[in-house]
């Protein structure tokens, strides 16, 4: 699509009546929510599904290369933000032994088969949760910040041409545009600097859609762990750092940057209306989930056209939830009345460096949805606020974070090994309650416990190779691009069949 034909796209979207798309949007939702009642979001079993998304490098230099378009539709993947990253969704399944094998041999299979043929363009995929490595002969901040204006309509160079990510650059909504983090600022136009991060999303539909709160809640409390489990982004590109010495950039450096990055590029600064990624509020019932959904701040109302899909009877609605960034969120849809579904969608976990870690990380999050409810476990009632300390904490300081739970005889507790023992026990036993054997559940759970009894997350990995080579007289930005070179090279031998724990064992 050229410059002027989706400029001229833009501007189509920009005329659309914000009240009559809300006024729509809320009609849509009050027959949802009859729907839900009615029983049709319902499954006769829990479902699972998983997002991996991905970006390209030269398989040479490591450097971010951009992915034809004719070569990703050719590979089966979808686009994302930017020009340089790959996204596959997994068919959904039922959550059991053979759900669980299909899930995993299905990403292996798509991405060992993408890796085959981008492989003859000299390009790899990489699973990872920041870039740090710019295209060759361009800079990380020109190539976030390139963009030109078209007829008055501002575009992004390096972006895909989905029309609502550029309309987002050129609505009255205040979004940041911007990232501060420590000894980070960077300013730009649209909000292509989040194409930055990329990451893993486990997806759990419940059985009983107005159960979903309840589902939900145990979602929001084992957030801070998991995130602190999955963190995997310590590092931007070198460049964007302030002069500062690097000892103090190691010092200062969180292990999930993802999750600064795409808050301050989309939230308003402060003061210009409520954020809308964060940390969700807890729902007492499904009505509240669909009425905070629908009443959350549209930035791109857009003239949504009918279409052959089920829940097109809400496209509104759905429209309206493309731009509902919260970190945990539930998600109502579905192609045909069958296949309607009431789900959360996990949001917090950084792009991993294997498929099989990918997959760990969706059976611990479906074991937990499954156990925590049945077995009633008492970290229910932890206090919503000390749920979101916990996961801002495990944003800056991952397994080093000081974490507040309530184990299962509702005794507080801030032992890391105690909240991740229970942790996993009990993802355990809610994949048993599913029908895998105690070894299937702990074969899928293993390398996520690794990570906690060596104390190190592929985040972790990333800073020690560079604080050692820091250490030694490196510069900063030799050792950043080192350690990336390393992070490649690692995941050339073990993403479609290995896991992070391989790594630890060099």
């Amino acid at each position: 699509m050229s410059g002027s034909e989706l400029a001229a796209q833009v501007r189509e979207a920009l005329t659309v009546d914000a009240e009559a798309f809300q006024t729509r949007a809320e009609r849509e939702a009050e027959e949802l929510i009859e729907e839900v009642y009615d029983g049709t979001f319902d499954n006769s079993q829990a479902i699972i599904g998983l997002e991996q998304e991905l970006y390209a490098v030269d398989d040479r230099t490591d450097a971010l290369m951009r992915v034809p378009r004719q070569l990703l539709d050719r590979i089966g993947f979808e686009k994302e933000l930017g020009l340089h990253n790959a996204e596959i969704q997994t068919t959904p399944v039922p959550l059991s032994r053979y759900g669980l094998e299909e899930q995993e041999a299905e990403l292996q299979a798509h991405v060992d088969a993408a890796q085959q043929a981008v492989g003859r363009e000299n390009i790899r995929l990489v699973s990872d949760g920041m870039w740090t490595v710019p295209p060759n002969g361009e800079t990380a901040t020109s190539y976030l910040c390139d963009s030109i204006e078209a007829e008055g309509i501002r575009i992004a160079t390096n972006m895909s041409d989905a029309v609502r990510y550029h309309t987002m650059a050129n609505t009255d909504y205040p979004s940041g545009l911007r990232i501060d983090a420590p000894h980070v600022t960077l300013e730009a136009d649209t909000v292509m600097p989040e194409s930055l991060i990329t990451s893993i999303q486990p997806h759990y539909q419940v059985p009983h859609a107005p159960d979903l709160p309840e589902h939900f809640t145990y979602a929001l409390r084992v957030a801070g762990p998991l995130a602190a489990l999955g963190a995997n982004s310590p590092f931007f590109p070198p460049e964007m750092y302030d002069d500062v010495p690097a000892g103090q950039i190691l010092a200062d450096a969180w292990m999930e940057h993802r999750i600064t990055v795409f808050e301050d590029v989309l939230n308003p600064q402060t003061g210009d209306g409520d954020p809308k990624v964060c940390f969700p509020p807890d729902f007492d019932t499904v009505e509240d989930a669909i009425h905070d959904i629908a009443g959350d701040r549209t930035i791109v109302p857009m003239d949504v056209p009918d279409g052959q899909r089920f829940d097109d009877r809400f496209r509104h609605f759905r429209h309206k939830h493309g731009s509902y960034w919260r970190w945990v969120r539930p998600v109502f849809d579905g192609g045909s009345r069958t296949a309607a579904n009431a789900r959360i969608e996990f949001r917090p976990l950084s792009g991993q460096p294997t498929i099989r870690d990918a997959v760990a990380f969706q059976a611990l999050f479906a074991g937990l949805m499954e156990s925590l409810p049945r077995r009633e476990h008492p970290v229910q009632n932890l206090d919503w606020q000390t749920a979101k300390a916990n996961f801002y904490a495990a944003v800056c300081d991952g397994l080093q974070a000081e974490f507040t739970w309530l184990t299962a005889d509702a005794s507080e507790t801030d032992a890391i090994d105690e909240i991740y023992g229970e942790i996993f026990e009990y993802a355990r036993d809610g994949l048993e309650l599913r029908g895998l054997s105690t070894e299937e559940a702990r074969r899928y759970i293993r390398p996520l416990r690794e990570r906690v009894d060596r104390r190190t997350t592929p985040a972790r990995w990333k800073h020690g190779l560079v604080e050692r080579q820091v250490e030694r007289g490196v510069p900063l930005t030799e050792a950043i691009w080192g350690m990336q070179a390393r992070y490649v090279e690692k995941q050339t031998q073990t993403l479609v069949e290995g896991t992070f724990a391989d790594w630890l064992d060099d």
